[in-house]
């Protein structure tokens, strides 16, 4: 699932600029700079820092999922199919998948890589099928795939299940993790919606356990930009090249 729900929220805004440091007349001597320096709180010239950086990013990450979002765009009914067929035949030959008792993952949306097939593939060999549920403060539950009927209409336009939830930490019991993503690095970075669901979700996920980002060709990039927040994943998936394992 996503993400007009999840990772929707707010993507297309840009955190406001900060201002640049006020700037010292250059007509001031040196000791009166030295102490405007000093008298300066530490903790502003270092705010005033990471504002910038952090806007730096917010920018770099709004202009790479401009450009995914444009290239899905023009892409084809029969060719978004075509790839969430091969995404369902790869994921579904993982021996990690295989083996999997539980596994967490999401109904696509719009123009994201096909995802139902893969869901039902699950459910019809005996997996259990954990989906994500939108809460009102962004936080995912999941509730039990039981099935197509089992979905119906959520918030902001979203499918999700319509059995019980299980609550936030049910994601804690999967033995793998499918998740959506608009852009992947070699090092695992995941560039979402900017909502920041998922990667509340994944800070829950142990480290020995699968996750693997369901991308189109040419979504695996040299470089995503990251903050502090953001979490990783472990595997990517792609119609032309199959399974990425991730640094």
């Amino acid at each position: 699932m996503h993400r007009t729900g999840p990772e929707d929220v707010g993507a297309g805004q840009d955190p406001e600029s900060a201002g640049a440091p006020e700037r010292l007349g250059a007509s001031a001597p040196a000791s009166g700079l030295r102490s405007a320096r000093l008298d300066m709180p530490r903790s502003a010239h270092t705010n005033q820092t990471d504002s910038a950086a952090l806007d730096g990013l917010a920018e770099a990450k709004a202009a790479l999922r401009a450009h995914v979002l444009a290239r899905r765009r023009a892409l084809n009914a029969d060719e978004r199919g075509a790839a969430g067929r091969h995404l369902r035949d790869a994921i579904l030959d993982m021996p990690e998948i295989e083996m999997a008792g539980t596994v967490a993952a999401y109904v696509s949306m719009g123009t994201e890589p096909e995802s139902r097939g893969l869901i039902f593939a699950l459910w019809k060999r005996g997996t259990y099928v954990l989906l994500p549920v939108l809460l009102p403060d962004g936080e995912l539950d999941w509730a039990s795939y039981e099935g197509p009927d089992s979905l119906g209409p959520g918030p902001r336009g979203l499918i999700e299940p319509t059995e019980p939830p299980r609550g936030v930490a049910a994601i804690t019991s999967a033995d793998a993790v499918l998740v959506p993503a608009l852009a992947v690095d070699r090092a695992g970075h995941r560039l979402g919606r900017g909502g920041g669901s998922y990667d509340r979700a994944l800070a829950r996920v142990g480290p020995s356990i699968l996750t693997v980002a369901l991308l189109y060709d040419g979504e695996l990039v040299p470089e995503v930009p990251v903050t502090e927040h953001d979490q990783l994943v472990r595997a990517a998936a792609l119609p032309g090249r199959g399974i990425i394992r991730l640094a």
